[in-house]
């Protein structure tokens, strides 16, 4: 997987933001894979804005074995349709006329499902994530003055807070939505 436009800022940004997070039990959110949690880095430069997801994939189709079972083969199918568009998972103000340029979407799982092959006892035992990188270029960046992710809970339930890292215009910022409260600033 590629990397993000602005991917040490990003990462200097986690850490400030697990620092600030050891005093305060309730956020384990920057966990690399915790049921229920997803992380989202998002990165406006200039007319370009990338958004990389980060997502255990029980969050995603409700389960982490290898599918198998041709109803489990249809929700990967199904869930990686619905991350390869990801205007339909991300509100944008139409005014900014953000195009997708490159989407690329990750997983053993959707290895699995296309070879149909059973999985081994230890491929069982794992944990499997599903990454997606999505690149677009926006006609009115400056109209881009949030963004929610409102669809993207609605199309996954299994997710119930998402961790977002964002770097636009006006600095860096962190933040964890929910279903509740499903919208950032840039």
């Amino acid at each position: 997987m590629r990397h993000c436009l602005l991917a040490i800022p990003l990462t200097l940004l986690a850490f400030s933001i697990a620092q600030a997070d050891d005093h305060d039990h309730d956020h384990g959110s920057l966990a690399k894979h915790e049921h229920g949690i997803a992380n989202i880095n998002v990165a406006l430069d200039g007319d370009k804005l990338e958004i990389l997801l980060e997502s255990p994939a029980m969050n995603i189709v409700g389960f982490e074995h290898a599918a198998t079972s041709t109803a489990d083969q249809a929700s990967v199918a199904a869930a990686k349709a619905a991350l390869e568009q990801p205007l339909k998972l991300f509100a944008l103000p139409a005014s900014a006329g953000c195009l997708v340029n490159q989407t690329e979407v990750e997983s053993a799982l959707f290895q699995s499902a296309a070879t149909s092959s059973p999985a081994s006892d230890d491929e069982g035992e794992a944990h499997s994530d599903i990454d997606a990188d999505y690149q677009l270029s926006c006609s009115k960046p400056a109209d881009l003055k949030s963004i929610s992710l409102e669809p993207l809970f609605k199309q996954f339930p299994g997710t119930q807070k998402i961790a977002v890292q964002l770097i636009g215009p006006n600095g860096q910022k962190g933040a964890e939505l929910t279903p509740a409260s499903a919208a950032i600033d840039f």
